[in-house]
């Protein structure tokens, strides 16, 4: 199997884990794991994935990034020993997912898994300051994440668009954040009843999605679409990333309407 784990605008070292420990689990004998070349390290992947990938007992590690070492792990490069995979995994950027796609039928993937999206359920009882941070988390891996607040609120939509202005200007990536939540795959959506939010939530199918509502096991019960689901104010998609909950390697783009998250299944 080969794992491929981010390290362009940010450093993943619980990908990792989540990558290479799903595919020991189901057995897997051969994995090689793939990030891309760090200049703050001479060229060399980042330490922390260096550490993690220790840990876990890998010892084929090939610093490549990006389409190439999509293309690297599925068609092989005999030049530095690296023999074609049967399997890839990962989460990416765009281009790592497309390239994912293209090779469909080469080898097997998990999914098309990135760049990152988070929907939020809110009826009028949701914290604003709870889902701009969460919006926020996401937004600032990648311009192309996409955010999405879905609510029956107009009070609520204002004051999180207010507590997004403020927040994000404190965050490290500001720049980043905001040419995302800026775009056009991120935005506040009002609707009239929670049956439209509903139904807007199982179109988008979002790689995670956030429920916080007065009743939330109705709306829990409606969803048919979606990689992963936080219930609850304090069910945060962070904590899936790292802890809590399923893999955080997820379908995007609406792939969870036909797929699911990483798994020793997969």
């Amino acid at each position: 199997a080969g794992v491929y784990i981010p390290g362009g605008k940010a450093v993943y070292p619980s990908s990792v884990v989540m990558n290479v420990v799903a595919a020991q689990a189901a057995g897997v004998k051969d994995i090689v794991l793939v990030s891309p070349p760090q200049a703050d390290f001479g060229g060399r992947i980042h330490p922390s994935i260096l550490g993690a990938a220790h840990m876990l007992g890998i010892t084929e590690v090939y610093a490549m990034g990006g389409a190439g070492a999509i293309a690297a792990l599925a068609y092989g490069v005999p030049e530095i020993g690296l023999a074609p995979v049967d399997v890839i995994t990962g989460p990416g950027n765009l281009y790592v997912a497309t390239a994912k796609r293209q090779v469909i039928g080469v080898v097997g993937i998990d999914s098309e898994a990135g760049p990152t999206e988070i929907g939020i359920i809110a009826d009028e009882t949701a914290y604003p300051e709870f889902i701009a941070a969460d919006l926020l988390s996401q937004a600032e891996h990648d311009e192309l994440a996409s955010a999405v607040l879905m609510t029956t609120s107009f009070e609520l939509a204002q004051r999180v668009e207010q507590a997004l202005v403020r927040r994000v200007e404190q965050t490290q990536h500001r720049e980043r954040a905001t040419t995302s939540l800026s775009g056009e795959q991120s935005a506040l959506i009002v609707l009239d009843s929670m049956d439209q939010v509903i139904e807007m939530a199982n179109a988008y199918a979002p790689e995670h999605l956030e429920i916080m509502t007065e009743d939330t096991q109705s709306v829990v019960t409606a969803i048919r679409h979606a990689g992963a689901i936080f219930v609850g104010d304090y069910s945060p998609v962070s904590a899936g990333d790292y802890a809590a909950g399923s893999n955080h390697v997820l379908p995007t783009h609406g792939s969870a309407r036909y797929s699911s998250g990483l798994s020793p299944m997969t």
